[in-house]
């Protein structure tokens, strides 16, 4: 790990047991899995690039809508999803053919790799990344850079 991968990584575990509040972004107090990287973002970048409109937990599943993909191709930029790096963010399908809507960052790769993500009921915590999440994996991510 190197770079701002490890950065990320580390800020990303900084927010270890936050609670799971749906729509927050506030370290300790309470987040959901896009207050989780709105975090890391404010931590990098300062203001974040665009109002978050409020959602529901199915993210528009009903309406087919793209959401979470949508903003995550407009600030940040695509990676090839076998390219794995400590630090990368991953967009989930939680189910086949269901719209993205769970995001965690990549903080272990090769043996044991892991990811950190704020899950309902659980909060933020650091997940193996076990086959049934890597084969939810609909998009990889990383922060631009900031220069």
């Amino acid at each position: 790990m190197s770079g701002i991968g490890s950065e990320v990584v580390a800020v990303a575990r900084s927010w270890i047991g936050t609670p799971y509040v749906h729509q927050a972004s506030c370290k300790g107090a309470g987040c959901d899995c896009l207050g989780l990287l709105r975090g890391i973002w404010r931590h990098f970048y300062g203001a974040e690039p665009e109002r978050v409109p409020s959602y529901t937990a199915d993210w528009a599943e009903p309406q087919g809508e793209e959401r979470l993909l949508a903003a995550a191709l407009r600030h940040l930029d695509c990676k090839p999803t076998l390219h794995a790096a400590s630090g990368d963010i991953l967009l989930f399908r939680m189910r086949d053919g269901a719209i993205a809507k769970h995001l965690g960052v990549a903080s272990r790769v090769g043996e044991a790799p892991s990811f950190i993500h704020a899950y309902s009921g659980h909060g933020v915590l650091e997940s193996s990344f076990s086959e049934p999440w890597a084969r939810r994996v609909v998009a990889r991510f990383a922060f631009p850079s900031k220069g």
